[in-house]
Formats: structure tokens, C-alpha cells, sequence
């Protein structure tokens, strides 16, 4: 099979587009953090919970999930559409793929947060730092991809 499988011009189009997506959900995953921390900060403060906030956060965090796993595979298709190797560029795709697996543990341990005491809000926030900083990570290694 001869690869790319479409022409240049559109494989190149594609990737900026793979990448200003991607840029996009990354903001929302630091605007995400943000609402988290602002949340854990007036929790630990004694302060009355911010139900605005807490119900952006909750709302937007399956959607931020199922956006990452889709700019995840929309890359893949692109590698692959482009030379059929999926381990063209093995750290943006381990980075990538680890990245998956925290985003889905964050979302997983965010199931199990009942109530406010709960033991699972620490490895949750745990796991939010972890992912706005693998994410950071990603972008450069896709900047590296992308030029």
C-alpha cells in the first residue's frame, strides 16, 4: 500500500487541525484544574462550597475525557493514514497513551468521590496535577511532531 494514503497538502492541513484541537482540549483540561483547585482551596479554607463552580467542574469533566480519547485517536489515524507505522514517534504516542490512562483514572476516581470527607479527593487532585503536566509534555513532543 503506498503511503501517504492522501496527499501531502491535506495530511498537512490535518495535523493543524490535530493540533489547534488539541490545544483546545488541553485549555480546557487547565481551565478544568483551575475550577478543581479554586473548589479544594475554599473546601480547605472552611469556606462555603462554590456549587457554581462544583457543578461546571462536574459537567465538564466527562466532556473533557471523551474529547482527549477522541484527539488521541484522531492522531493515531493521522500516523497511520500518513505512513502505517503507529511508532512513527514513539513519545508523543507513549506520552499520549499515559496520558489516556490518567485522564480515565482521574475520571474513574471522580466516581467514587462521596461526600465531603472523602478519601478519594487527594488522589484525584493527585492525578489532575499529573495530567495538566504530562499534558504540557505532550504539546512539546507535538511541536516536535508537528514542524
Amino acid at each position: 500500500m503506498p503511503y501517504p494514503l492522501i496527499d501531502r497538502e491535506h495530511l498537512s492541513n490535518l495535523r493543524l487541525v490535530h493540533a489547534f484541537y488539541n490545544t483546545g482540549v488541553l485549555s480546557l483540561f487547565f481551565y478544568q484544574g483551575w475550577l478543581g483547585f479554586s473548589i479544594r482551596r475554599a473546601r480547605n479554607a472552611g469556606k462555603p462550597p462554590p456549587f457554581p463552580m462544583i457543578k461546571r467542574h462536574r459537567k465538564m469533566g466527562p466532556v473533557g475525557v471523551v474529547l482527549a480519547v477522541l484527539g488521541f485517536f484522531l492522531g493515531l489515524t493521522l500516523v497511520l493514514l500518513d505512513t502505517g507505522r503507529i511508532l512513527k514517534y514513539p513519545a508523543h504516542l507513549f506520552t499520549g497513551f499515559i496520558l489516556i490512562a490518567l485522564i480515565t483514572a482521574a475520571y474513574a476516581v471522580s466516581r467514587r468521590i462521596l461526600g465531603p470527607d472523602s478519601p478519594f479527593r487527594t488522589p484525584h487532585s493527585a492525578l489532575g496535577v499529573a495530567i495538566l503536566l504530562l499534558y504540557l509534555i505532550e504539546a512539546f513532543l507535538g511541536l516536535g511532531v508537528l514542524f
